[in-house]
């Protein structure tokens, strides 16, 4: 394996660390962060995946929300993928919202996307293989949170593999991207124009099925893509339908930045402890 650690900081007690290796999944060099807590009682640890939006790599939520202090509060260990391949020689688009930056957490299957952007199994499998082995004591307990195209991909990547995450949750997640611009644009691009495909991969269709973790979503309510991009109406009903539990908490004030992720992340890391332990 090409695993190189590139980067390491002392934070709160623990190490933050950014890694580089090349991914057979995705065909191209990849990075990713991960911190580790103190952890100095040896006890088993979690491991918390955290997956950010549009345009971000893994620094922003590393650098912008201060989660290191919450992760080694609660003695978890969390890792941060990329939000899609990159590299000279993987497809992109001039568009902010599709292409390197904006994977969507999903396995493309049309050209030129579906040689690279294969996210979905590169963090539920390749990534995972890795994490497995850098986390010390891992206790085999995970759960998975995320913001925006982030909080899609934690909802979906989450509800598709029930019995891995003990609980998921969501900042500002577009939660039905089959009906809106955003996931329109993507899903139409990366998967076709057959809409049937694109349920598998919609947060609102995955909901309905029985079974699901427990769900815990928070937006703002001067969020400038709320609405539009972000509606949970659609999501939020159907989760009622099928008796999936949902606590969905709407903020008064709080806009799409890491301000307001910052402001909740707390309540996000107990939500999931309290799941995982």
């Amino acid at each position: 394996m090409s695993l190189e650690c590139i980067d390491q900081h002392r934070s709160f007690g623990g190490e933050q660390r950014k890694y580089s290796h090349y991914s057979d999944v995705l065909h191209c060099d990849m990075k990713f962060s991960l911190y580790l807590p103190s952890n100095k009682e040896g006890k088993k640890i979690p491991l918390i995946w955290w997956l950010s939006g549009l345009t971000c790599t893994d620094d922003n939520f590393s650098q912008k929300s201060g989660f290191q202090a919450l992760a080694d509060k609660y003695q978890a260990a969390v890792i941060i993928p990329d939000t899609s391949p990159r590299g000279e020689d993987v497809a992109d688009d001039e568009g902010w919202d599709l292409g390197q930056g904006a994977g969507f957490y999903l396995d493309a299957t049309q050209e030129p996307w579906a040689k690279h952007y294969k996210m979905y199994t590169y963090i539920t499998e390749e990534l995972t293989s890795i994490a497995t082995e850098l986390v010390p004591n891992f206790s085999g307990e995970e759960s998975i949170m995320g913001h925006s195209m982030g909080g899609h991909g934690a909802l979906v990547i989450g509800m598709r593999n029930p019995s891995r995450f003990k609980a998921i949750s969501a900042f500002a997640p577009i939660s039905s991207p089959s009906q809106v611009p955003w996931g329109i644009k993507a899903f139409s691009t990366y998967l076709g124009d057959d809409k049937t495909s694109w349920k598998e991969w919609d947060a609102s269709e995955l909901v309905k099925k029985s079974g699901m973790p427990p769900i815990f979503v928070t937006q703002g309510d001067k969020d400038q893509f709320y609405p539009g991009q972000l509606d949970e109406t659609n999501f939020l009903n159907n989760a009622k339908e099928a008796n999936t539990e949902v606590s969905f908490n709407k903020v008064e004030g709080y806009d799409h930045s890491y301000f307001f992720v910052s402001t909740f992340l707390d309540d996000h890391f107990a939500f999931h402890i309290k799941h995982l332990r």
